[in-house]
């Protein structure tokens, strides 16, 4: 009977961070976040054992999530151990902080997709959404650099 429920699980989504560089109205409300204490979050170590585990167990994709995955400083070194196990990672972000080493990161090794928040069709809508100038033409030219690297990207928008 309990036979129904067994799943074979694939898939494993890792928030990296819960900070964010940028103060979206509907993720950051004006009455402000808590934030989890900087100890709080899970440390290089600690994915990286967490994601040898999970891959023991038969997980053959990773959603990189955060907040905005792209502030952890050690992004790069966490991208590459996962895509290096063998897995089809996904990058969830912004892009407003893909820049030439991340770009070519990205295009050396990979991921299956890059899911990039589009908020807004124009500079005025993304900038109302998003709360900090210049944001919307820091997205593009992230989506732009890692386009011109080939590098898979989906854009997802906020209605």
């Amino acid at each position: 009977m309990l036979d129904r429920f067994n799943r074979n699980i694939n898939y494993l989504r890792i928030s990296v961070t819960d900070r964010c560089n940028l103060r979206c109205r509907y993720c950051m409300p004006e009455e402000g976040v808590t934030l989890l204490r900087h100890e709080d979050i899970l440390t290089f170590d600690e994915i990286a054992a967490f994601t040898r585990e999970a891959v023991m167990m038969g997980i053959t994709k990773v959603r990189i999530t955060g907040g905005e995955p792209l502030l952890r400083k050690d992004f790069s070194l966490l991208y590459e151990r996962i895509k290096r196990k063998g897995i089809l990672v996904t990058v969830f972000t912004n892009a407003t902080l893909v820049d030439g080493p991340i770009a070519d990161l990205l295009e050396d090794l990979p991921p299956q997709l890059v899911e990039v928040s589009l908020y807004g069709a124009s500079e005025a809508v993304y900038e109302s959404v998003t709360g900090i100038p210049g944001s919307y033409r820091r997205c593009l030219a992230g989506v732009d650099a890692l386009l011109q690297r080939g590098v898979a990207v989906g854009l997802k928008t906020v209605i």
